[in-house]
């Protein structure tokens, strides 16, 4: 049975009906506990088994394949190169990072239109693959 006072906890000992306090340590003594993590490099290749999903490579069209460059690509794969290609041509609106502007090759990907919205690019992008 624990009772919680300030930052500590003490304990009662079940064979005594005694209580033991501990004093609050000042603030600063106190210390914080990190935790270490460490970040992971994405491998190029996939992972073993059945690749499956928006991972699994998938013939794409004509239009497609002149903006990725291969006739066969994942989903992941594609949205990453698409991003590459509007970062390197600085095609997003300065004022708003959200809006892409369409350039000719773009504009075949995505629908003819002029502007897309960051989160339509997924969306725009489907009907690209082919089964």
């Amino acid at each position: 049975m624990a009772l919680t006072l300030g930052l500590f906890s003490s304990m009662i000992a079940p064979e005594t009906n005694t209580l033991t306090l501990r004093p609050q340590l000042p603030p600063s003594r106190l210390r914080m506990l990190r935790a270490v993590t460490s970040a992971t490099v994405s491998q190029s290749q996939p992972p073993p088994g059945k690749i499956r999903g928006i991972m699994k490579p998938r013939k794409v069209s004509p239009e497609m394949q002149a903006l990725v460059g291969v006739p066969e690509i994942s989903r992941t794969q594609a949205l990453k190169q698409i991003w590459a290609y509007i970062k390197d041509n600085n095609l997003q609106d300065p004022e708003n990072k959200r809006v892409i502007r369409c350039d000719e090759k773009l504009k075949k990907v995505f629908a003819g239109r002029d502007e897309v919205g960051m989160l339509e690019v997924a969306g725009l992008i489907s009907p690209h693959f082919l089964k």
